[in-house]
């Protein structure tokens, strides 16, 4: 799947306001994978254990059917795999029975996969995708699966918020009935009270048949006894309201982690994207200048570096040469000499070990520091090694946006190194652009 489809839909989900908006930035996430193809949303009652509705994305809007299934439908190997979520189940031969069950359009030869969304740990619904079986090529579900994790995310967000919304409701229908019971038997008390007082007034002492004084104390404590539940009823209420805000703000804690978390996997699967296209360029290209642009391209664009360079090992022992480089100072060409051991790319090839500074202010010894071409407060210097043999370095500075480098892409460019490492070996590309060069 193009990382400009994972993009457009993790934006799209971020700005979705309900579960439905979330469902037509799916479908038509589905609709550039195979257009062949149809899902729908499944969603599961688990204190019935029924699936109660399916949600079809359609046109731009979603259609909502009554299910009314129970979940034991389902043979109970693929029942148990498809309420561990993470993955899709394959129905085999099957899926035409149970597409007609949970009501999907029908195939004439197809293959049904499900796949569990869970909340909370526990089942919340199920995503069906009915595709066309194919002889060759890779079926939509492992294409679309990236999608339906990016997907899960935002279904949580809508069902945390659905929650807290219940919450909220909930506490304050039981708030305004506590309280208003109370008022009612308070005010009833005050007026057999007031009623009392009036009778005993009128008939200056106590006759026969008239209110006996112990009656109205009573009715005094009782009032007093109303009135104080009332008032703890008011500072429970007050308490739960207190939980609720608490719960609130983790769940708004827990929305920017999912957001986190989110961009996590869509740099993940940039990375992934970045690597088959490099593998790609080695498979096709015949031209090594073109692979080693290609190469720096890799690194550089997922990194986000505007500076970057691609050091490789030269012919004689101690030495490293520019091989490719971008947004360097002029006066530097392709084929310069470094000494391994001199300057940051010298060094990192000489311990073998990245170097990562976010902030070269605190790092006065640096070289950097006096080259007007840097521009940002961090870099990161990783050396490509491949079976203990060092192949050379990779230098990335400048971050668009002046943004700092972080342990996470120290991890994500240890990844591409390996790649690049690979593909400089078994494409000989060292010795060939030395060779177009012209550099003894």
């Amino acid at each position: 799947m193009p990382p400009r489809t994972l993009g457009s839909l993790a934006h799209a989900l971020a700005a979705a306001p309900d579960l439905d908006a979330g469902l037509v930035a799916l479908g038509e996430g589905l609709a550039e994978v195979d257009r062949s193809a149809c899902m729908a949303l499944l969603r599961y009652d688990g204190r019935r254990e029924m699936l109660v509705d399916r949600l079809t994305p359609a046109g731009g809007r979603v259609n909502c059917t009554p299910v009314e299934t129970t979940f034991d439908h389902l043979p109970g190997p693929i029942r148990q795999a498809v309420s561990n979520g993470g993955q899709f189940v394959d129905l085999a031969e099957q899926s035409a029975e149970y597409a007609r069950l949970f009501g999907l359009a029908p195939m004439a030869d197809g293959q049904l996969a499900l796949r569990g969304v869970l909340f909370d740990g526990h089942l919340a619904a199920i995503v069906a995708l009915y595709e066309p079986k194919k002889i060759f090529g890779t079926r939509a579900a492992e294409r679309f699966a990236p999608a339906i994790a990016l997907f899960e995310l935002g279904f949580v967000r809508f069902a945390e918020r659905d929650a807290r919304d219940e919450a909220v409701r909930t506490l304050e229908d039981v708030t305004q009935r506590v309280h208003g019971e109370y008022v009612k038997k308070l005010a009833g008390l005050e007026r057999q009270l007031v009623q009392a007082r009036g009778e005993a007034g009128r008939a200056g002492r106590a006759t026969p048949g008239s209110p006996d004084p112990a009656q109205i104390v009573a009715l005094e404590r009782e009032a007093a006894r109303a009135s104080e539940d009332a008032r703890r009823a008011m500072r429970r209420a007050d308490a739960v309201e207190q939980q609720v805000t608490a719960a609130v703000g983790q769940l708004q804690q827990s929305h920017v982690e999912l957001h986190r978390r989110s961009e996590m996997l869509r740099q993940k699967t940039r990375t992934l994207y970045l690597i088959d296209k490099v593998l790609t360029l080695d498979n096709n290209a015949t031209d090594p200048r073109r692979l080693v642009d290609g190469l720096l391209a890799l690194v550089g664009d997922d990194m986000q570096a505007q500076r970057c360079s691609l050091m490789l090992r030269a012919p004689e022992p101690g030495y490293l040469y520019l091989a490719a480089a971008r947004g360097l100072a002029p006066h530097i060409v392709e084929g310069s000499r470094i000494a391994i051991g001199e300057g940051v790319s010298g060094r990192v090839a000489a311990t073998r070990e990245p170097l990562l500074v976010q902030d070269v202010a605190e790092a006065p010894s640096h070289p950097l520091l006096q080259d007007q071409y840097f521009t940002t407060g961090s870099f990161i210097s990783f050396p490509l090694i491949y079976h203990n043999e060092l192949v050379g370095v990779v230098n990335l500075t400048n971050r668009a946006q002046r943004g700092v480098f972080v342990e996470e892409d120290v991890e994500r460019v240890r990844l591409l190194a390996l790649v690049i490492a690979l593909v400089v070996l078994h494409a000989r590309l060292a010795d060939r652009l030395m060779r177009m060069l012209h550099v003894a």
